[in-house]
């Protein structure tokens, strides 16, 4: 592997939406033999009940979903203690962070958050607002 593509919230709903932008990303992730993953909190993050299950489903099922582990919950933890940042908002920011943070580099992060990912995750993951 050359590195991983991390999908927040948003990144995974333009995954299930099937949006072109999103697309490409995937399609150059495989070119590149990019593991694309997400925390497995932003599947309840990124549910719309208007989204029927099975193309939910199937959208998860072309990424590496990652269980956040004792060890990432207290990274994220320290990320936000780091950053000055509340739990109760910002607890599946920090999550995705750590996730990334863990993951093999070079990471990107696809976020329509780029802000705070950026706070939590300091200068060794790439953000990019989409």
């Amino acid at each position: 592997m050359s590195g991983t593509l991390v999908l927040d919230c948003e990144g995974l709903s333009k995954l299930v939406q099937a949006t072109p932008e999103l697309t490409e990303w995937l399609v150059a992730a495989e070119s590149e033999d990019i593991r694309v993953v997400t925390s497995s909190v932003t599947l309840v993050e990124a549910r719309d009940p208007r989204t029927k299950q099975a193309r939910f489903d199937y959208a998860i099922s072309r990424v590496n979903v990652i269980p956040p582990t004792e060890a990432i919950a207290r990274h994220a933890s320290k990320l936000l203690a780091a950053a000055g940042l509340h739990g109760h908002k910002y607890a599946i920011d920090a999550i995705v962070a750590a996730t990334a943070l863990a993951a093999p580099s070079p990471a990107t992060i696809l976020t329509s958050d780029p802000e705070d990912l950026l706070l939590l995750c300091g200068p060794g993951i790439r953000i990019i607002k989409i």
